[in-house]
């Protein structure tokens, strides 16, 4: 209907558009526009028939189409109620079979549940056993074991029951075992590949020449230790195991009964030069106290027992040496013989007094290293202490590691200054007691001499 409005709309206008001129050209303008508006109808009316014609043979379609929708529906449903009666005699079936299965199986199904239960244990121990190099296999029969006796549709044969015992077995057999594996792959600290003669000590641990190796479930793999123990003993046992020959007798070895676990914590315990190193600055400085009082401590002691040795020997001999503490007062006795007892007196206790720096040098010092140790120790103690405090307000008490740092050159400092003071006082002792005796000695031989030149005076 739209283009029947259009086409005698569009003549109209043209004709009005073409005015006198038109007009001029053709003497029936009307007619002309008669004939385009029949032809306009005429042509509309034939679209609008073919477009009835072509609704018609849809709807036909669109009816044929829903009948065989409906057909169809009721097909389905008759099939729906075929399959709903199968599945219920299904079900009764089911029941019953499971009851039959139940009358028969009995007491069987308890030992089934152990058997899975066995299994998958088995399989986890396994897993992590030092034995799992030489049989990786057993894993996978394990595992398919405990996932057929989980299914309720399926039961362990004869040869799986056997099986799984012997493989039980096998495991207790191997843990009292020292075995020797020749050429094994095993991964070094430094990530390298090197095949070498391993020993497995039954399930306990397992060595190198020299090293303590691991075991990696994940990939069953051998791999050497990051770090090895620091004792010397624990890694030299290792390849005293490694040299011995079958039948040779007994081999002291470090045996870890835990499977590792005690190895790791010793592993993780700091060395010696580790723990200094938690001591910090102060640490550092109480050390080198330390072996500066021990080192001169050890001359005093070497001075001072010369000395003394050279002293006794003095008091052996009539003739007077100058080598010596004692020889050089008794020559100033000598040299001043014919003077009276003041003045002999006084001389012998200049000669004395000349005598006493040299005999007490250094003792002084080590008295005070002895005394400046600990203090030191507990200036470390109270830094490692605050900073403990400072790592606990920034990050609270839910990680010990953040507060390792500072409890550590607490204690460490602490120590340290106790293992300089301690040795430091002993030896302080010893030396003070050397060179009292050799003054002593003396103090008696003057005074013995005063003594005899006031009774020839008299």
């Amino acid at each position: 209907m739209k283009n029947s409005l259009v086409l005698p709309a569009a003549a109209l206008a043209a004709l009005i558009l073409t005015g006198p001129a038109a007009a001029q050209q053709d003497e029936k303008p009307l007619d002309v526009l008669l004939d385009l508006v029949a032809t306009g109808t005429a042509r509309d009316n034939q679209q609008e028939r073919e477009r009835m014609q072509r609704f018609e043979q849809n709807q036909a379609d669109q009816e044929r189409l829903l009948r065989e929708a409906r057909d169809e529906k009721a097909a389905e449903e008759r099939r729906s109620d075929r399959l709903e009666t199968t599945f219920e005699a299904n079900e009764l079936l089911i029941t019953e079979v499971t009851a039959q299965l139940n009358a028969r199986l009995g007491s069987l199904r308890e030992l089934f549940g152990v058997l899975q239960q066995v299994a998958g244990d088995a399989r986890a121990q396994f897993e992590n056993s030092f034995t799992n190099i030489e049989y990786p296999d057993r894993a996978q029969f394990l595992t398919d074991l405990a996932a057929k006796m989980g299914s309720s549709s399926q039961l362990a044969s004869i040869e799986e029951i056997e099986r799984l015992w012997f493989e039980l077995q096998r495991e207790a057999t191997e843990q009292g075992k020292v075995k020797r594996i020749r050429n094994f792959r095993v991964i070094t600290a430094d990530g390298q590949e090197s095949y070498e003669d391993v020993v497995r000590i039954g399930t306990f641990n397992i060595v190198a020449a020299g090293r303590y190796l691991s075991h990696n479930p994940d990939t069953n793999s051998l791999s050497e230790l990051q770090r090895q123990p620091s004792e010397g003993r624990f890694t030299g046992s290792t390849s005293d195991l490694l040299a011995a020959a079958p039948g040779s007798g007994f081999v002291r070895f470090g045996l870890d009964p835990t499977s590792g676990v005690i190895l790791d914590s010793l592993v993780q315990s700091p060395n010696l030069q580790e723990r200094i190193n938690q001591g910090g600055i102060v640490g550092y400085v109480i050390i080198s106290l330390g072996l500066l009082g021990l080192l001169l401590a050890l001359e005093r002691l070497i001075t001072l027992t010369i000395a003394g040795q050279k002293v006794k020997a003095q008091l052996k001999r009539e003739t007077v040496s100058d080598d010596n503490a004692l020889g050089r007062v008794l020559q100033v006795y000598h040299s001043n013989r014919q003077a009276d007892t003041e003045t002999l007196e006084l001389k012998l206790g200049e000669a004395i007094l000349k005598e006493t720096p040299a005999l007490q040098r250094g003792i002084l010092f080590i008295k005070v290293i002895s005394v400046v140790a600990p203090l030191l120790g507990l200036l470390g103690t109270v830094t490692g202490m605050i900073n403990t405090f400072q790592a606990i307000t920034l990050f609270g008490t839910g990680d010990p590691k953040t507060m390792a740092g500072g409890i550590s050159q607490a204690l460490v400092t602490t120590v340290l200054g106790l293992t300089v003071a301690i040795p430091m006082v002993l030896l302080h002792t010893i030396v003070s007691g050397r060179s009292r005796t050799i003054t002593q000695i003396l103090q008696e031989q003057t005074a013995g001499i005063v003594a005899e030149q006031s009774e020839k005076s008299q």
